[in-house]
C-alpha cells in the first residue's frame, strides 16, 4: 500500500467572506492510496480554526504506518482533516477493489439527489441583496452573518432579494447571548429557519439559559460522537462535516448517534472540490438540511465533478469517487 499527498489550489469564483475573514482560493489536500493495481482518493481542507495547516495535516498523513485499514485508522489519527482524507480514500479503494459502491459496503441507503443550500458571502446589505436576487431561484439560501446589528439589515435585504427562498443563517461564533435574544425573534419573523453556531464553542453554556425561539445548530461545537454529551440542552441540530468527524466512517456513526438522541441533522462542508463533497452526499441522504455547495463557489472543479442544478446535488459517479 502506498499513500501520497498532493496540495491542490482552486480559485474561487468570487471573494468568499465569513465572520473570521475572507479568501480567494480553496487550498485542499488530495490523498491517493494505491494497492493491488487500484487507487482510492480522498480530499480534506486543513482548517486554521482547528489549529490545522497544510504542513501539519500533510505530516500526519505521511506519518502513518502502512498498510492500514479503516478500523486501524480510527485510533491512528484523531478526528480531523488528515483522517478524513485517508478514511475516504480507503473507502474509495475498497469499493474499487470489490466492484461495488461505497453505500453498499457501508450498509446505508443508496444516495439520492438532495436539495442543497447555496451560501451567500458576508457583505453589505446591498451586496447581499444582489447575491440573493441572483440566486432567488434556489430553494434554500444560507446567509453568512457577522455579529453586528447590521445582521438584521442583511437578512431583510436577503429576504427582499429572494422572497420565496427558505433561509438559514450562520453566525460562525460571532454572536453573544444578548445578540441572540435580540436577533432571534426578528429573524423568525423574516422566515429564517435556523442559526448555525451563534456563540463561540467555548462560551456556548449560555445557550442553556436561552429560550431558543430560533433553532440552533452546533457546528464548531460538534466534531464527532464524543462531542454529543456536551451539546445536551444547548442545541437542536448538529452539523456533520467530514473534515471534523475525521471521515465517512465516523460521520455515519455520528449521524446514527445524534438521531438516536433526538437531534436534527445538517450535513455541511468546508470550501472544497467535488472530491470532498462526494462522500458527504452519502451521509446527506434524508438529512434535515444539506449544505454541500462547496464546488459551486469555485471557479473550476475536478474532472468528473458532482452534478448540480438550481436545486439539487446529485450522487457522485464512480469516476469521481465511491
Amino acid at each position: 500500500m502506498k499513500i501520497s499527498v498532493t496540495k491542490d489550489v482552486f480559485p474561487l469564483a468570487q471573494v468568499f467572506t465569513i465572520a473570521r475573514g475572507s479568501r480567494t482560493e480553496a487550498v485542499v489536500l488530495r490523498v491517493e492510496i494505491e494497492e493491488d493495481g487500484f487507487t482510492g482518493r480522498g480530499e480534506c481542507v486543513p482548517y486554521a480554526r482547528y489549529n490545522e495547516t497544510v504542513d501539519s495535516v500533510t505530516a500526519q498523513i505521511e506519518g502513518l504506518n502502512t498498510p492500514i485499514t479503516r478500523e486501524e485508522l480510527q485510533s491512528a489519527l484523531p478526528a480531523g482533516a488528515a483522517r478524513n482524507a485517508v478514511d475516504c480514500a480507503l473507502w474509495d479503494l475498497e469499493a474499487k477493489k470489490a466492484g461495488v459502491p461505497v453505500w453498499k459496503l457501508a450498509g446505508i441507503s443508496e444516495s439520492t439527489p438532495e436539495v442543497t443550500a447555496y451560501t451567500l458571502s458576508l457583505d453589505t446589505p446591498e451586496k447581499m441583496e444582489e447575491q440573493a436576487a441572483k440566486n432567488s431561484n434556489r430553494p434554500l439560501l444560507k446567509t453568512k452573518l457577522g455579529g453586528g446589528i447590521e445582521d438584521i439589515a442583511r437578512i431583510e435585504a436577503v429576504r427582499r432579494g429572494a422572497p420565496d427562498a427558505r433561509i438559514i443563517v450562520d453566525a460562525n461564533e460571532g454572536w453573544t447571548a444578548d445578540i441572540y435574544r435580540e436577533m432571534a425573534p426578528v429573524l423568525v419573523r423574516l422566515g429564517v429557519e435556523m442559526v448555525e453556531q451563534p456563540l463561540p464553542s467555548s462560551d456556548d453554556e449560555a445557550l442553556l439559559d436561552i429560550e431558543r425561539v430560533l433553532p440552533v445548530c452546533a457546528d464548531e461545537s460538534c466534531h464527532d460522537r464524543e462531542s454529543l454529551p456536551a451539546l445536551k440542552g444547548k442545541y437542536d441540530m448538529i452539523n456533520i462535516k467530514l473534515d471534523k468527524t475525521g471521515g465517512l466512517t465516523e460521520a455515519i456513526k455520528l449521524r446514527e448517534a445524534a438521531l438516536a438522541e433526538g437531534y436534527k441533522v445538517m450535513v455541511g462542508c468546508m470550501v472544497g472540490s467535488s472530491l470532498a463533497m462526494a462522500p458527504a452526499v452519502l451521509v446527506a441522504s434524508g438529512a434535515d438540511v444539506v449544505d454541500l455547495d462547496g464546488p459551486l463557489l469555485l471557479a473550476e472543479d475536478r474532472e468528473s465533478p458532482l452534478e448540480y442544478d438550481d436545486k439539487f446535488v446529485f450522487p457522485p459517479q464512480s469516476s469521481l469517487w465511491g
